[in-house]
């Protein structure tokens, strides 16, 4: 219902217009001066409002001026009422951001028309607003699973990677890969394969708290970034992760298969200050290390493997050996 406020220091122009606009099925908020007028603005989240030019302690245009000003609340259609019907009248009450003008005496029929010509702009505004949020959702999230897409959740680790050190706080980072997909999409088909990653998004959702964020990283990685959680904590949830992932069988239309994932996690301890690319690879070298030491487990990132956001040289040779040995058996 379209909330809308009548502030008018006359008290009979005010009930005039009051009956008259509640007679249109609209909930209606009286005012007496500008200070109230715009009090009712904030607090009840007004859609329309009618205001008298002339008012005490804040006139109709100043508030029409304030209105505009408040550029975080939601589009309020104004109309400007007055005694005045001067051409230069009618261009500055316009200009302080009102939509609409009408003089005084009222003409009923006349500001129902208007009325009704503000709510098919506020009708309008409102379909454009959930297009706009509907392309927003759409740019931010996979097609698939419903998660961030690789992009989003990209932006989200750098700018939790940025929290991290100016809060002093953890960040725990796991990168999750399911386990012989590729198998799954050969046997029982791309349809099946898609079944199973909405189902494995879906199981590593119930697992996190609100403020973790999950994302598809690629084909069927998927990142989890865990703000404020330790070493401990990290692997308490990447272990939930585990078992509610490989918990039961996923029925994926032809087939049911009993899946598994392997999680690679890091933590950047208080104010380490580590980088969105050193997130990634630490994560990502434990995770090699769980396929390499037979899947369906959690390994945890060693901190002190690395210096200054690279690898030493000899533990680089052995994440890469790690890496070819994962990847004998067909695919991550």
């Amino acid at each position: 219902m379209i909330r809308m406020l009548i502030a008018d220091d006359d008290m009979v122009s005010r009930r005039m217009v009051e009956h008259a606009v509640a007679r249109m099925g609209i909930q209606v908020f009286t005012a007496d001066d500008g200070d109230s007028a715009l009090k009712i603005m904030r607090e009840q989240g007004i859609h329309m409002a009618i205001l008298d030019w002339m008012m005490p302690r804040i006139s109709g245009i100043r508030l029409c001026r304030l209105i505009r000003g408040e550029t975080e609340a939601d589009y309020r259609y104004i109309i400007l009422c007055t005694a005045r019907n001067q051409p230069e009248d009618i261009v500055k009450g316009l200009s302080a951001g009102a939509d609409d003008y009408i003089t005084k005496p009222y003409n009923i029929r006349e500001l129902e028309a208007r009325i009704k010509i503000g709510k098919r702009i506020l009708n309008l505004q409102h379909k454009l607003l959930s297009v706009q949020d509907e392309l927003r959702s759409i740019a931010v999230h996979d097609g698939l699973t419903g998660l961030l897409n690789r992009r989003e959740i990209s932006r989200i680790l750098e700018e939790r990677c940025i929290q991290s050190q100016r809060e002093q706080r953890p960040l725990g980072v796991i990168m999750l890969d399911i386990d012989h997909f590729k198998a799954i999409n050969d046997r029982l088909g791309h349809p099946a394969g898609d079944a199973v990653l909405q189902e494995a998004a879906r199981r590593i959702r119930t697992c996190l708290r609100p403020y973790d964020k999950v994302g598809r990283y690629g084909g069927e990685e998927f990142l989890l970034i865990l703000p404020g959680c330790d070493h401990e904590r990290t692997r308490k949830i990447a272990e939930r992760v585990r078992r509610s992932i490989s918990a039961s069988p996923i029925d994926a239309g032809d087939g049911k298969p009993a899946i598994t994932a392997s999680l690679g996690c890091m933590v950047a301890g208080p104010g380490e200050g580590v980088t969105p690319a050193a997130a990634l690879r630490r994560s990502d070298a434990a995770l090699y290390r769980a396929k390499a030491k037979g899947r369906d487990r959690v390994e945890m990132a060693a901190v002190e493997i690395f210096h200054q956001g690279g690898f030493h040289e000899r533990e680089k040779t052995e994440v890469d050996a790690l890496q070819r040995s994962a990847g004998e058996g067909g695919g991550r």
